[in-house]
């Protein structure tokens, strides 16, 4: 962005206000965060609005709305477009209704590791998804967070094989992908907004649901649910998003600024997965939780969702060559 005179400058941010009615001269921005306390979405909040206070010099603050205050992950991000939220941080999947490319990393079975998560956000897929993300949701990505692998909960019984998932009502995310993939499984999951998940668990509604074990910590699903079975499916990547009209409306340095305490708080998620999730893990089962693998190295579950999801899917999330790019930069064999 062109750097204006102090003058111009005044003018260009009074006159974005007026269209916007975004706050661009606040010293304390929103954050909207759908998980609770404890979570990675807690956490890279935090990480960014200590950087943030730190490289403004004080100037500029953030504060983190929990539990979804600000409303449903997927309705942040509209009200981020129009300017009427300034930063939220969620589920990857609530994202990819505005822009499809996204989606790409919620295939199942396609980021395999934390180190895939990394090195596909951080790197050239990553800055593209983020332009396309401004082009197509009126909203910048500027950090993400690492939250594990979407495991499998349930208040019913253990689950080891597909065959063990059936009958079982488990609660999705409204997202195509994630609803196909347990259809390939033989399940008729039921898409459900993530406010109302945690009722809905509670009053059997559904049986079950998945998520990082960072989120099943943070929002007490131990109360409700008994069983966990550690699937390898979707790993979870949660991006702080800013409204891009706020971010229009910053000087250059402000901007920068940031940027800056996006890349450190990301850095701070990834540290937090790290040496957090082993000991929540051990946490859980203290509470009575009980954790197990899938059966024969989850090979059934990846041969269906591999076999009837990506093909199915593939166009919505950019086509082959751009699946193909994410797994020839993870090292992985191309589809045909």
């Amino acid at each position: 962005m062109t750097i204006l005179s102090k003058k111009m400058r005044s003018v260009a941010a009074a006159a974005v206000l007026a269209l916007t009615a975004v706050p661009a001269l606040a010293t304390e921005f929103k954050v909207a965060v759908g998980d609770g306390a404890g979570g990675s979405q807690e956490a890279l909040g935090a990480a960014f609005a200590a950087a943030l206070a730190e490289q403004s010099g004080g100037k500029h603050s953030a504060k983190l709305f929990l539990n979804g205050q600000l409303g449903d992950e997927q309705d942040t991000v509209s009200a981020a477009a129009t300017g009427t939220l300034d930063f939220s941080i969620l589920a990857i999947n609530n994202i990819t209704p505005f822009s499809p490319e996204v989606g790409t990393l919620t295939l199942p079975y396609v980021i395999m590791s934390q180190e895939d998560a990394e090195k596909i956000t951080q790197g050239e897929i990553g800055q593209e998804l983020i332009d396309k993300t401004i082009e197509n949701a009126g909203v910048r990505i500027i950090g993400w967070a690492y939250s594990g692998f979407r495991v499998l909960s349930n208040s019913k019984k253990p689950v080891s094989t597909v065959a063990d998932l059936q009958g079982l009502v488990v609660r999705v995310p409204k997202n195509e992908i994630m609803i196909e993939t347990y259809k390939s499984w033989g399940v008729n999951p039921t898409p459900m907004a993530w406010s109302e998940t945690f009722a809905a668990l509670q009053q059997k509604v559904v049986d079950g649901q998945d998520n990082p074990y960072l989120t099943i910590y943070a929002m007490k699903f131990d109360e409700v649910q008994k069983y966990i079975t550690n699937l390898r499916y979707i790993f979870s990547i949660e991006p702080l998003i800013i409204s891009e009209q706020l971010f229009q409306s910053l000087s250059a340095e402000e901007q920068e600024q940031v940027l800056e305490a996006g890349r450190i708080a990301t850095q701070a998620s990834s540290e937090f997965l790290k040496t957090e999730e082993a000991k929540i893990k051990e946490e859980l089962v203290s509470r009575g939780m009980e954790i197990s693998d899938p059966a024969n190295d989850e090979q059934e579950f990846i041969e269906l969702a591999t076999s009837t999801v990506w093909p199915k899917m593939i166009d919505s999330v950019g086509g082959k060559e751009a699946l193909n790019r994410v797994l020839t930069e993870l090292g992985r064999d191309p589809v045909q």
